[in-house]
């Protein structure tokens, strides 16, 4: 761990579970961030009374005049941003992604990318990372940050891809949207091999049987399960994206073609995500696979422990090869 970076806090609900099986990087957002404003002396970062839980003390403690904490107003966290980026600042913004959402839409959309201001809003608790239902759990926000235009929307999968979308942010243009992975990260990607390519998905080739398509954290766990899927003798390959708009749509129309069968897995409302993305390119390439969604159903989902939720609405790894064994058979 980097000495700069300083593991104290309150842990939520679904941080208190220790990452098993992986290594983790803690606070791979603060490591990608402090990269970029070493680079960029423009670069605030600006956060709605929510600095413990986005991992943005280390910022604050070496660039205390470059960071606010404007208090619970979301709003107002979006509103002074958009004024940064117009005296040539590039605001990086931290809450919950239902804050960001549900309270500051409108003004993510015609302060910021309306304009196309250097604002960048990392979301955290992304679908069902967090465990205190749905007042807290951000299931619906792919879908409502790419209706927008001039936005671009990531979803990173583990601690190499959000250390790295944090640190190439400042250099999108524009508005940005990215989920904010936080706390103890697992690394599921080689940080010294991978790379975020802003609008290109990430093919591991491996079979036809079965063809996933993921995005986020559910890629961590479609991996775990293509193991054990593979153990019972269906092949499979995997169609990895964080980038949600701009969206590879000949990436994945291609990858279809290689394989027999589609599934879409997702940290997210199966309607206006990444399921509807890939149904729409398949329309518009005049291509069909049978496919099957996995994701969170459309209902307000309850409290729990991560596990218990993952396992609950189908997004667990025994769940996706419980779904797609049954699917096949």
């Amino acid at each position: 761990m980097p000495e700069t970076l300083v593991p104290s806090r309150t842990l939520a609900m679904s941080e208190s579970e220790a990452v098993v099986g992986r290594p983790a990087q803690f606070a791979p957002f603060a490591i990608g961030t402090l990269k970029a404003a070493e680079r960029h002396p423009e670069l605030v970062v600006l956060t709605a009374d929510l600095g413990k839980y986005t991992d943005v003390h280390d910022f604050r403690h070496k660039y205390p005049q470059r960071f606010f904490n404007v208090g619970m107003a979301e709003q107002a966290l979006v509103m002074a941003a958009a004024g940064l980026s117009k005296t040539g600042k590039v605001a990086y913004c931290t809450t919950y992604g239902t804050f960001a959402t549900r309270r500051a839409y409108d003004f993510l959309a015609i302060a910021c990318a309306h304009s196309d201001e250097n604002v960048k809003m990392f979301a955290g608790n992304p679908g069902l990372a967090s465990g205190y239902g749905g007042t807290h759990q951000a299931n619906e926000d792919l879908g409502l940050m790419r209706a927008i235009p001039n936005m671009t929307v990531l979803d990173p999968c583990d601690a190499t891809e959000m250390a790295q979308i944090a640190e190439m942010a400042v250099d999108i243009p524009g508005t940005v949207y990215s989920r904010l992975l936080r706390a103890n990260v697992p690394v599921v990607f080689d940080p010294a091999t991978h790379r975020v390519r802003i609008g290109k998905g990430h093919v591991v080739a491996g079979g036809s049987d079965v063809g996933f398509v993921s995005t986020g954290s559910m890629t961590e766990r479609v991996i775990d399960a293509q193991r054990e899927l593979a153990a019972g003798g269906i092949a499979s390959s995997l169609f990895h994206t964080a980038s949600i708009k701009p969206f590879d749509a000949a990436g994945l129309v291609e990858f279809a073609a290689s394989v027999k069968r589609l599934v879409v897995c997702e940290n997210h409302v199966a309607s206006g995500g990444l399921a509807s993305l890939v149904i729409d390119a398949l329309y518009e390439a005049g291509q069909h696979r049978p496919l099957l969604k996995i994701a969170i159903p459309d209902q307000f989902t309850e409290c729990g422990s991560h596990a218990y939720l993952l396992d609950k609405y189908g997004l667990s790894k025994a769940r996706i090869v419980e779904r797609v064994t049954a699917w096949l058979a």
